[in-house]
């Protein structure tokens, strides 16, 4: 399937708002493939595709992580199940075979320790899109042009802190043990 043609058919499922969203995570992570020599192709893929599952009800959700054997993220918050099924749609529906797309997608939201270089770029991408404006995005969109492991530690260790003062419930264990992996770069 070529790269148009998954847009299109991208585009369809999703709001105008969250597509825009995705469009900024394409071209962000265009840019950081390029620059850490990652496939452009599979950033294009994985971020075009990271967000497909989000706007699924959270009953289909949880019947497709329990159908995945991936129960443990139901033990957190709903707002990160879309990541994994996301992974799973992209690969019944999309036929997306290649394991560092599905997992770039599966741990966009959470993270994991020692991210593949595609797994970063789409964590990283879809955090400071052009259309994000939370604190400190500036400063993170600066370090990505520089160092990406940085950047990714920056990045959870604003994450962890936000959830934390927000009393957000856990934090999923994926985060948490790529902000102890990644914080040695900070």
């Amino acid at each position: 399937m070529n790269l148009e043609t998954l847009k299109s058919q991208v585009k369809q499922q999703l709001p105008s708002k969250r597509y825009n969203h995705t469009l900024g995570v394409v071209a962000t992570s265009e840019q950081l493939a390029k620059r850490y020599n990652a496939s452009v192709e599979s950033a294009q893929i994985a971020a075009l595709l990271h967000d497909i599952a989000k706007y699924l009800p959270n009953d289909l959700l949880k019947e497709k992580l329990e159908s995945a054997k991936e129960t443990d993220y139901l033990n957190y918050s709903p707002l990160v199940w879309h990541a994994p099924v996301g992974a799973i749609v992209a690969k019944e529906t999309y036929q997306i075979k290649d394991s560092d797309i599905l997992n770039a997608i599966k741990y966009h939201t959470t993270g994991k320790a020692a991210m593949t270089t595609l797994e970063k770029i789409v964590f990283l991408a879809d955090y400071i899109e052009p259309n994000r404006t939370q604190p400190g995005v500036e400063e993170i969109r600066e370090l990505a042009t520089k160092d990406l492991d940085v950047a990714v530690a920056q990045t959870l260790a604003n994450t962890v802190a936000y959830l934390s003062s927000k009393g957000k419930g856990d934090i999923h264990p994926d985060t948490l043990a790529a902000y102890e992996y990644y914080r040695q770069y900070l």
